[in-house]
This record gives C-alpha cells, structure tokens and sequence, in this order.
C-alpha cells in the first residue's frame, strides 16, 4: 500500500494491536503501511468495560472500524464493538486474499523479469480495473487473457498473471453480474451510500462470495460467485435489492440493472 494512502471514516481496516493501555489500545493498519490506530476503551466493545486487557492483548489481529481519520495528525480513530462477525469474517478473507494475490504477482514479476517499478504500476492498474488484487488473478483464472482487453498491458505480463492465476485458483462453476446505481444528496450522503454497500455485502451464503466494487458515480458492481447459477442469480438479487431498500429507506434512490458476465460450465 501507498504510504501516502490513509483509510476512509466507515472502512474496515485488519490491525495489529501493539499496545494495550488502561484507556485504550493503540494498533498498526496492516493495509496501511503501518500506520497507527487508536480504539478507545468506549469503542472496545458494547456496555461498560473495566480492564481492556480483559477483550484485546498485544499480538492479536483484529477488525476494527474507521471511525474518524486525521492525516495532518497522522491519527485515527477506530471501534471494535461496530464490527459484527459476518463483517470480520469477510475482512479477514479479503486481506488473506490479497496477501495470496500480492505474493502471485511477485511471481509474475520474477518470471517476466519485470523492475518493482513497472510492477507497482501494473499493481495499480489491476486494482483500479478491478477492485483488488485478488479480483484481477480471480478474473483471469476465470476468463484468460480476455480478463485483460480493456487494459494496456504487456502480453508477457498477462501470460505470466494468466498461468499464475489458473495454477492457483479452483475455479467456482458459476460467475454472474449486475449494476446497481445509488444516488443520495443529503448532507451524509456519502455515509448512506456506505450503508447501502454494507447492506449488500450482508449475505451470508454458503460456497457464495460477493464482490461490490465502485466503477464510477453513481454505478457500482456486484459481481456474484457460486456453485450453481440458480444461487448465484437469487443472491445477486437479494443484495441488489438490500441496497436499494437501504438507500431509499435513507432518504436515496437507488436502481439495479442486471448484467449477464461469465458462466462456467
């Protein structure tokens, strides 16, 4: 990660925690180049609490939520009682996923002989394309070079991630799509539009992952992998329509438009 990148309010961040004190618990942002976190002892947990150590120690791996972010301060604020446990499951996944995905590409750049700098660059390309690391070998596991059409990239470099990814990724049978536009203009729209996100993201299933990444206001993508189609078309449903309800409910609009994207036999 940039060192110059900071997380955002309502982001869900793995820390370190590397000191725990009688008011609190400072940690480090596995994400963020190391950067520090504080969660109070208000935010360690529901209800009141009298010794911390007694709910976190020194060493552990925790989920924590981003509350408040000050990077002339280099602070940041975050809670361990707002994460419930489908929530830190699914941030675990993702960050082991991207530590898989992050060691894959270092294979690619060994194989293609590629500098860290071009390699930096392609890892942003990947990210901006397609939401994470992890997601760009997945589509490639998936779709082959055709994952990489819309991107300008050496063709070593898309064998490389290509190999890379079918060596080490077992496929799922079914891959589908769908848009979802949301639109809020109150004063904390943006806020509404994180819960309307979550909302979507809540769908706790079986062999099932959902990916929602951002393609540009007002359009997000969810993109929905199961075993069958038939589980994958009704959990792609249940959280377009759970965002959508959310939004609305808070004072949005919000519209699911279905995509059709890839079906493996």
């Amino acid at each position: 990660m940039d060192e110059n990148s900071w997380p955002e309010s309502g982001d869900f961040v793995v820390c370190t925690v590397k000191n725990v004190t009688d008011f609190g618990a400072y940690t480090t942002l596995e994400e963020f180049d190391g950067k520090e976190g504080f969660i109070h002892i208000s935010e360690i947990k529901a209800g009141w609490v009298k010794y911390v150590r007694d709910h976190i120690r020194e060493g552990q791996k925790v989920v924590c939520k981003v509350l408040n972010v000050d990077s002339s301060r280099r602070h940041i604020d975050l809670s361990l009682k707002d994460v419930n446990e489908h929530q830190k499951r699914a941030k675990i996944q993702d960050w082991k996923n991207e530590q898989k995905a992050f060691k894959w590409l270092q294979f690619v750049s060994e194989e293609t002989n590629t500098s860290k700098d071009e390699m930096d660059d392609v890892k942003t390309d990947l990210v901006d394309n397609f939401g994470s690391l992890y997601s760009a070998f997945e589509e490639a596991a998936m779709n082959s070079e055709d994952a990489f059409r819309e991107i300008k990239m050496k063709k070593k470099l898309v064998t490389s991630i290509v190999k890379v990814a079918q060596n080490n990724i077992k496929l799922p049978y079914v891959d589908i799509a769908g848009f979802i536009d949301l639109n809020c203009y109150l004063s904390d729209g943006i806020d509404i539009i994180k819960q309307a996100l979550d909302a979507g993201n809540m769908f706790d299933e079986e062999g099932v992952r959902i990916d929602i990444t951002y393609m540009g206001a007002p359009r997000y993508r969810i993109k929905v992998i199961a075993p069958d189609y038939k589980k994958a078309e009704l959990v792609l449903k249940k959280a377009a329509n759970a965002a959508v309800d959310t939004i609305e409910k808070l004072g949005g609009k919000g519209e699911f438009h279905r995509h059709n994207d890839t079906v493996k036999a």
